[in-house]
């Protein structure tokens, strides 16, 4: 089992300090701080490994 609230540093207790309830919230959070906004690009879709062995 996961526990998201364990540190993988210290092993302590994580808190909440704060939840964003509205749909522009987290966006202007990441552009306050500086960050990129758009996702990521996605790689094309390939077929399975197995198929290389045929």
């Amino acid at each position: 089992m996961l526990d998201v609230f364990a540190c993988v540093r210290c092993g302590g207790r994580r808190r909440v300090l704060a939840y964003v309830n509205e749909a522009g919230g987290g966006r202007a959070i990441v552009e306050h701080l500086g960050l990129p906004t758009a996702g990521a690009r996605l790689a094309p879709a390939r077929g399975p490994p197995q198929a290389a062995w045929c």
